[in-house]
């Protein structure tokens, strides 16, 4: 996913660089990408064939490089064309699509597609279409994993606090098992804990401020979410601890 563009002053939303440097500081204080690797090395352990990793929205290609080599072909759909110069050097060996999910043409087909963290950015009316899209282009048996934040935790309790927004993937999941059959054989939802944790309040504004950055949606203002975090983020011993559990929906192509 790209990072936000620049928006009005006096706003939590900042330059690019700005918040390049909170989503960094974000990844130094949380167990997310540990706990994130290691949930999808056990789902390529159970897959029959490793031929295609299709990654859609790979942002700075970490995962991507993660799990690259498990695979005798990477396939990346992403339209940033900053983002596709980072991943090229995170991952040389991805054959990277620059168009979006709805115009791109994939001729592969994917063992494992993944889609992390890219819904918050489609808009909710086209998550079905989206998914259903990307379902074709797996192979038979070929599994999907769509991850979104949990929307009981803590962080996405914040992100409806001071935005209204929810992104919920249970809704996604009772929308797809309605669809007609011969798309998707099979539909469970893992969860994946990830946990924020810092002793500093500013950098925990700054993370705070990462998450809030949902588009389409009013921008809070520092002194707010400082307030916030003073509030519901601090424990006893005065740490900052920020609960942001991972769900992941497991969708699976007919073998045949």
């Amino acid at each position: 996913m790209e990072p936000k563009k620049p928006v009005e002053a006096g706003t939590l939303r900042t330059q690019e660089d700005a918040y390049r440097q909170a989503f960094t500081r974000f990844l130094a204080g949380t167990d997310e990408k540990s706990n994130t690797h290691a949930y999808l090395r056990d789902m390529v352990g159970r897959l029959h064939t490793r031929q295609v990793f299709l990654d859609v929205g790979p942002a700075d290609g970490t995962t991507t490089r993660y799990l690259a080599p498990y695979f005798e072909r990477t396939v990346c759909i992403e339209p940033s064309e900053p983002m596709r110069r980072v991943l090229q050097r995170a991952c040389p060996q991805a054959e990277v699509v620059g168009e979006p999910v709805m115009e791109a043409r994939i001729e592969a087909r994917a063992d494992l597609a993944l889609l992390s963290h890219v819904l918050y950015y489609v808009p909710r009316t086209q998550w079905v279409a989206t998914v259903s899209r990307i379902m074709r282009w797996l192979a038979p048996g070929g599994v999907l994993l769509v991850l979104l934040q949990n929307p009981d935790e803590a962080c996405m309790r914040m992100v409806r606090h001071f935005t209204g927004a929810r992104f919920d993937l249970r809704e996604l999941a009772d929308e797809l098992a309605a669809l007609p059959p011969g798309l998707i054989s099979r539909i469970e939802l893992d969860t994946v804990p990830a946990s924020y944790r810092s002793n500093d309040l500013d950098e925990t504004v700054a993370t705070a401020a990462f998450h809030l950055s949902i588009p389409g949606t009013p921008a809070p203002r520092r002194e707010a979410v400082e307030a916030y975090v003073r509030e519901h983020l601090r424990n006893r011993e005065g740490e900052y601890v920020l609960r942001h559990d991972q769900h992941a929906l497991r969708l699976q192509r007919p073998a045949s």
